[in-house]
Formats: structure tokens, C-alpha cells, sequence
């Protein structure tokens, strides 16, 4: 398995909508080897991310749930991940 995808299923809370798109996001981007897609390949990638995206809420809703949670964090839930995320939004937005 690809250690850059994280384990979502048994999160408590539930992995959210976000924390979801992240996953097939880094999933398309593995499988395609594009992690920086072009105005050529953008709209096939945005489908693949938002089709592997519902599937994936589809997969985690029908499975049982887990007797532990993960072992790992999810990154969009790591306080150093956060402040990077708003550093970046505020530049984006000065």
C-alpha cells in the first residue's frame, strides 16, 4: 500500500468529505503520476478524484466497523499540517 494514503476507516470522528477527497486525491495522483495536473489533463484527473472520492464514502459507510482505530493520524487532522494549510490560505488571500 501506499504509505502517502491514510487509513480512514475507524477514525473517530468519521473521516469527513475533506479528509475523504484528500485520500482519492493522492490516490489518482499515484496511479496517474501526475501531481500537478495541466489544462489538458485537469478534468480527467478532477473526475477520477470526485468518482474514487464516492466511492470510497461508499466502501467506508458498508464496511463494519473497525475493533481499534488507526494507528496513524490522518494529516488533515495534525496541528502541523493545519497551520500550514492557513499559512498558505493567508498568502493566498494578501
Amino acid at each position: 500500500m501506499c504509505r502517502n494514503i491514510t487509513i480512514l476507516r475507524g477514525l473517530e470522528p468519521a473521516a469527513d468529505e475533506t479528509e475523504v477527497e484528500a485520500a482519492a486525491r493522492q490516490y489518482v495522483r499515484k496511479v496517474s503520476g501526475i501531481t500537478h495536473p495541466t489544462e489538458r489533463t485537469h478534468d480527467a484527473f478532477e473526475r477520477a478524484v470526485a468518482e474514487i472520492a464516492h466511492i470510497t464514502r461508499h466502501l467506508l459507510d458498508d464496511l463494519p466497523e473497525r475493533r481499534q482505530p488507526p494507528k496513524t493520524v490522518p494529516p488533515l487532522r495534525r496541528p502541523e499540517v493545519q497551520a500550514r494549510i492557513t499559512a498558505r490560505e493567508a498568502a493566498a488571500a494578501s
